[in-house]
């Protein structure tokens, strides 16, 4: 036989204080399915065309060899790979690719850009990559395909992180990360012109690293002047990164 129920039930003690909450081991965003966008696939598309048809344009009006022995070519070959991965995420909705990648393509597309129009665009002689000697004429092949490597490539991948991509997604750690491939073109260039006759004019690619006119002593300090810089451009990145206002809602 069973105990009757009470008629009158205690008043349970109050719990003290606001309850606690558990901070969640995962965060909400991780668990928001990103959405499909396919204006910005569209944007992306394009830029990595615009990258490897310049590259492309380039190799028809000189030499293989020489042609991608260029900081500025082997950036348009990763930017044309880094934007068609991220074209292909935006159409498919999926997740973005690494920060790290993405900011490292950024910087180099930069410093490409910076290095052309304040170091390299009014040198004597003309800079070319395919190793004329005369200034090319303006809307000459040789010049439009300097003006889409140096200048097209690099604002639009500038305008893709300004307006496409989430804010705060760049480290400070990443800056130091980001200066490797630097130098490791650094020592590609003077072991590639060890390996080259001392009379071939391909050997140094750019007059900054022609140590054959400036020594290496010269060559090391200007390296480290380029690197210094590019440094304070990727922590210049960073910063903004962190304070620039965010373009989006949702992945890209």
């Amino acid at each position: 036989m069973t105990a009757p129920i009470p008629r009158d039930i205690p008043d349970l003690p109050a719990v003290p204080g606001p309850p606690l909450l558990l901070p969640a081991p995962v965060p909400a965003t991780a668990v928001v399915a990103p959405v499909r966008r396919p204006l910005v696939a569209l944007f992306r598309l394009l830029t990595a065309l615009a990258a490897a048809g310049g590259v492309a344009l380039e190799l028809l009006l000189g030499s293989p060899a020489r042609i991608l022995g260029y900081f500025g070519i082997q950036t348009n070959i990763l930017l044309a790979v880094v934007m068609l991965l991220s074209a292909t995420r935006a159409w498919r909705a999926r997740r973005p690719l690494p920060s790290g990648v993405t900011g490292a393509t950024l910087l180099y597309a930069l410093v490409t850009a910076l290095v052309y129009h304040l170091l390299l665009a009014h040198t004597t002689p003309p800079f070319s990559m395919t190793g004329a000697t005369t200034l090319p004429l303006r809307w000459h092949g040789s010049w439009a395909t300097l003006q889409i490597l140096h200048t097209v490539t690099p604002v639009a991948a500038l305008l893709d992180w300004l307006l496409l991509t989430p804010a705060a997604r760049l480290h400070l750690r990443q800056a130091a990360t980001w200066l490797l491939y630097p130098l490791a073109y650094l020592a590609f260039s003077l072991t590639r012109a060890a390996l080259l006759a001392p009379k071939n004019p391909a050997r140094y690619l750019y007059p900054f690293l022609d140590a054959g006119a400036h020594g290496y002593r010269s060559t090391l300090a200007n390296a480290l002047l380029l690197g210094l810089g590019i440094y304070g451009l990727g922590v210049l990145l960073v910063a903004l990164d962190h304070t620039r206002p965010t373009p989006v809602r949702r992945r890209v």
